[in-house]
C-alpha cells in the first residue's frame, strides 16, 4: 500500500480542526491543519493534500475564496472538496455546489459520514 492519504482540515473553530484529525486519522489518514483561509492556501502549496475539509466562515480569506483558488488552478482543480459549514440553506449548498465543492456537508455532523465521504472522494480519485 501506497502512502496515507493527506487531507487539509480547514476551520477557525480549533475543536472542529482537533476532531476531524481525530476521526480521520483513527481512519488510516494523514491530517494537515489550518485555521483560516491564508493558512490553508500556505498549507495547499506546501503539502498538496489528496483532499480538502474546508469551512466557509472564516478570517482572512472565506472558505469561498479558497476553493476558488483550488478550482482555478490547473495542478489542484482536480483536488476532491467537502465544504463542511454552519451555513445550512439549500441556496447556501447550491453555491457551494456551483463553485465547485465536491460534496456539502453542514454542522453538526456525524463524524463517521465525514469519514465514509472521504473514503469515496479518495477512493473515486483512485478508480
Amino acid at each position: 500500500m501506497a502512502g496515507k492519504k493527506r487531507v487539509l482540515a480547514v476551520d477557525d473553530e480549533k475543536l472542529i480542526v482537533l476532531a476531524i484529525r481525530h476521526n480521520l486519522e483513527y481512519a488510516g489518514y494523514e491530517v494537515i491543519e489550518a485555521y483560516d483561509g491564508r493558512e490553508a492556501i500556505e498549507a495547499i502549496e506546501a503539502h498538496r493534500p489528496d483532499l480538502v475539509v474546508l469551512d466557509v466562515m472564516m478570517p482572512e480569506l472565506s472558505g469561498w475564496d479558497v476553493l476558488t483558488c483550488i478550482r482555478e488552478d490547473p495542478e489542484l482543480r482536480d483536488t476532491p472538496v467537502i465544504m463542511l459549514t454552519a451555513l445550512g440553506q439549500d441556496s447556501d449548498e447550491r453555491e457551494g455546489l456551483i463553485r465547485g465543492a465536491d460534496i456539502y456537508l453542514t454542522k453538526p455532523y456525524e463524524p463517521q459520514h465525514l469519514i465514509e465521504l472521504v473514503g469515496r472522494l479518495l477512493s473515486d480519485e483512485l478508480a
